[in-house]
């Protein structure tokens, strides 16, 4: 009989609404439907009417729903066609056509997945309508004993409801997966979830009647006879809150029993026939069938066997007109105790064979009924089967498009990343070049003003000299070195201006210096320039680069000697330095520096210093090494002289 009672419990969960003002929210739509402006809003009134008729007209249900389906389906409206593939499924579960339902909810399961694929605006209404589709399969699966496939599909459907947060739908689905347990005796399972929704219902104030009375129904079973009272009140407190003759029904029948358990006959009674007068009202023969039943077994317990044969017999009638087998195979063997209680075994071998036969009846239709459902669930795993490996292939699909899409937008990134390097290495590149060319020119600059700090300093020395000259030589020797004086200068002027001046011209100026201070000092020295092979004409070098470290020869090396002195000047290469070596065979560096700081008159020499920044500014300028060394010339520890040695890069007129 439990069985019975579950079925009943599920449909009145699963058609949840409002059916006291369905025939006027029909007739709004129908004016809505009417004034249509298109086919969206037609398709969305025509499921809402399907909806609207569900409880008390399901030719209409399907006929709107199968005009929403078709409509749909022209104007590729999933979410309408998905919600039209639902009403029609609840349309073969009013039929009993329990393999036409599964297709329909499994066909809108496919049309919802496959719109949520592509993460659309109205996601949650999608996943709602996908969460209907598994609770309804839930549904069709728990009639057929499919309680694993029930399982499968009712959590489906309440983590989808979680997700999107629809308390009062996972309150349904809770409810009827503990129908479920219920169904296969799992009686602590089925009550977590029976609380489960009866929290959900409380916190809404929503009608928990039901709820309770389930939830009372377990703890009854399991002799909690405390807790099976305290539920009971309750759904008697919320019936009374929501009006529901046939929940109430179905709480009175089961007071009965806790009372007929707890030996309160007089109260057991009188819930037994109150639950008869709520059933009749609404005229639920598969209620009063069941209560005819308990109350039968009530009075067979209590040996009032003509009551309970009475009773029996209703019970029968009603289970017999409703085709009901289970029932009348439960009534015929009530029957059969009872007539055999009263003595009558004609009687009760009477009912003991049509409890025979409606036990085989029951069981044909079993095997119908398995047969049917064997072949429902073999079409329905086939078809779970192609839609895994379609979804397998879609996952398959996505993944590598989702991999192909972060390697375009990796390799996007890196192209970017590449352009900018290459711009920004451009861009360095110019400023570089802008740098070092603005450095360069700085450099030149600087070069051309110590050039020309170089021209006044030489010519001051040339005046001093020429005066020395005059007063020491007389007028013939001061003509003759006036002279040469006048050719030194007018080279001197004509390379001022520039930055480098030909090997040859450099060489030039020298020759006529050193004559100069031949002259100047009475030839006590001797002089030679050599210049190697190696060196091409058009190699060029600052102009007066050399003259300081000469004149320093001559006046600190070679004049303190009291013997002929001699200078050798060379220009040599080596690798990509040009070597200018200036050698005397004078007193030496350290004898020198002594006769300085003896010196009353200390002179301070500018042009060693100002020699030492051209030649920093040059090795700025080619980004060359350009340096100076000064030893003295040793041989056998003795000091034989100073040797200078300018290292400088090389350069060429054409190259500038």
């Amino acid at each position: 009989m439990s069985r019975m009672r579950n079925f009943s419990i599920v449909i009145v969960l699963f058609f949840f609404a409002n059916v006291f003002s369905q025939e006027k929210v029909v007739d709004s739509l129908q004016n809505v439907l009417k004034n249509s402006k298109d086919d969206i809003q037609t398709a969305t009134v025509l499921n809402q009417l399907a909806s609207a008729y569900q409880d008390f007209d399901p030719k209409m249900l399907k006929e709107n729903a199968e005009k929403a389906l078709v409509l749909s389906r022209k104007i590729d409206f999933a979410s309408a066609e998905g919600t039209a593939l639902l009403s029609l499924g609840n349309a073969g579960i009013i039929s009993g056509n329990y393999a036409e339902a599964l297709v329909n909810f499994q066909n809108a399961q496919i049309v919802f997945e496959k719109e949520l694929q592509g993460k659309p605006s109205n996601h949650l209404e999608l996943k709602n309508g996908l969460a209907r589709a598994y609770g309804s399969m839930g549904i069709v699966f728990s009639e057929q004993n499919s309680y694993a496939k029930a399982l499968q599909n009712h959590l489906k459907a309440i983590k989808l409801y979680e997700e999107t947060g629809q308390e009062l739908k996972v309150a349904q689905v809770s409810n009827n997966i503990g129908v479920v347990y219920q169904s296969q005796n799992q009686e602590f399972k089925a009550l977590d979830y029976f609380l489960k929704c009866f929290k959900i219902q409380e916190k809404n104030k929503l009608s928990s009647g039901i709820t309770a009375t389930n939830i009372g129904k377990i703890y009854l079973k399991q002799k909690n006879y405390p807790e099976a009272l305290k539920y009971f009140q309750l759904a008697q407190t919320r019936f009374e809150q929501f009006p529901d003759a046939r929940g109430l029904g179905e709480l009175l029948t089961h007071f009965g029993r806790y009372y007929q358990l707890q030996n309160k006959n007089v109260e057991a009674i009188s819930s037994f026939e109150k639950a008869l007068i709520e059933f009749k009202t609404i005229d639920d023969k598969f209620g009063s069938s069941d209560t005819y039943y308990y109350l039968g077994q009530f009075y067979l317990q209590q040996k009032e066997y003509q009551k309970a044969l009475e009773n029996t017999r209703k019970s029968l009638a009603y289970a017999k007109e409703l085709d009901l087998l289970e029932s009348v195979q439960n009534s015929e063997l009530s029957l059969s105790a009872i007539y055999e209680k009263m003595g009558q075994t004609n009687e009760s071998l009477k009912h003991l064979k049509l409890y025979g036969i409606a036990k085989d009846s029951l069981q044909n239709r079993e095997n119908i009924r398995q047969m049917v459902q064997a072949e429902m669930n073999f079409e329905f795993d086939k078809k779970e089967s192609l839609l895994q490996k379609e979804q397998e292939k879609k996952e398959i699909v996505y993944e590598e498009e989702i991999k192909r899409h972060q390697m375009q937008i990796l390799f996007s990134i890196l192209f970017v990343i590449l352009i900018f390097g290459i711009v920004f290495l451009i861009y360095n590149r110019m400023q570089l070049k802008k740098t070092l060319t603005l450095q360069k020119e700085l450099a030149e600059y600087e070069q051309k003003a110590l050039h020309l700090q170089m021209n006044p300093h030489f010519v001051f020395n040339c005046l001093g000299s020429i005066s020395s000259f005059i007063v020491q030589n007389g007028t013939d020797s001061a003509i003759k070195y006036l002279a040469k004086f006048s050719k030194l200068m007018r080279l001197t002027l004509e390379y001022s201006k520039e930055a480098l001046i030909p090997i040859d011209k450099e060489i030039e100026s020298l020759q006529n210096y050193l004559e100069l201070e031949q002259l100047r000092f009475n030839q006590v020295f001797d002089f030679t320039i050599t210049k190697s092979a190696d060196i091409e004409d058009d190699l060029a070098l600052p102009p007066l680069l050399l003259q300081p470290f000469v004149e320093n020869a001559i006046i600190h090396g070679l004049i303190p000697k009291q013997e002929k002195g001699q200078i050798d000047i060379s220009f040599e290469l080596e690798g990509e330095n040009l070597l200018c070596t200036i050698s005397d065979n004078g007193v030496g560096l350290e004898a020198s520096q002594k006769l300085k700081e003896q010196s009353v008159s200390i002179h301070k020499s500018m042009a060693l210093d100002i020699t030492k920044k051209r030649l920093e500014m040059m090795e700025t300028s080619t980004q060359k090494k350009s340096f100076v060394t000064i030893e003295e010339i040793v041989d056998d520890g003795v000091v034989k002289g100073t040797k200078v040695v300018l290292h400088l890069p090389v350069q060429y007129l054409e190259r500038l």
